[in-house]
């Protein structure tokens, strides 16, 4: 158990140590696997138990992280400033920075967190969470929304296809998480949706402690007045 404990510390203190955007999927399945088990039906089912959709049928999480004796500013300069290093490229972008009304949205992107091969096509599913802070003073509020699983489509890239010879075509597709396991009885994909339920719940996790870390430690951890 103690060796267990060890192996998840040195997992998580690798992933917070790279940015949202080169954020390794293996490396988030493996955390996945040991917070919430091996089997990814079993995790969605008892995840599916304990959360709900919001009023747009979007997966969300909310926390409020306190930071006492830290002002609204402060709180915006250390956002911002992790904001900027985490969401900077094509995939992963900010979407809003307002420092006035205290409101940081940005857009992360993971590739690859569950795939499917079907008779005639072929399915890889990447997630675009919604990351969003709302800045006080001494507090910031993270709100964390999936609103969809984003699919690329392989059509005729499953194995019927590749016995019947077929060029596969690319295409593009949205998942509606009421329309998957374990919001949705009846899913044709429901391995697929229970092991992106669980990585997306598992990427949560992550996101809320690289941010709590920041407003705790800093960004890099030299962020002091004394210089």
């Amino acid at each position: 158990m103690k060796k267990q404990v060890i192996l998840l510390m040195v997992m998580l203190l690798g992933i917070t140590s790279v940015s949202a955007q080169i954020l390794r999927t293996e490396e988030l399945e493996n955390y996945a696997k040991e917070k919430y088990g091996a089997s990814w039906v079993d995790a969605a089912t008892n995840l599916g138990s304990e959360i709900t959709l919001d009023k747009n049928n979007a997966l969300s999480y909310s926390q409020v992280i306190e930071a006492e004796g830290k002002t609204k500013e402060e709180l915006y300069v250390m956002l911002n400033y992790w904001f900027t290093a985490t969401f900077n490229d094509a995939n992963s972008v900010i979407k809003l920075n307002d420092k006035d009304v205290g409101c940081i949205i940005a857009e992360g992107f993971v590739s690859h967190i569950a795939d499917h091969a079907g008779g005639m096509n072929a399915y890889v599913i990447n997630l675009r969470p919604i990351i969003r802070c709302d800045i006080k003073e001494g507090k910031i509020r993270v709100t964390y929304t999936v609103p969809y699983y984003e699919v690329s489509v392989s059509q005729g890239g499953g194995f019927m296809g590749a016995m019947a010879g077929t060029k596969a075509t690319q295409a593009q597709d949205k998942w509606l998480l009421d329309e998957c396991f374990p919001f949705a009885d009846k899913d044709k994909h429901k391995k697929t949706s229970c092991k992106a339920l669980v990585m997306a719940n598992a990427y949560s996790n992550v996101i809320m402690d690289k941010i709590e870390e920041c407003i705790k430690s800093g960004m890099v951890g030299n962020e002091g007045d004394d210089w």
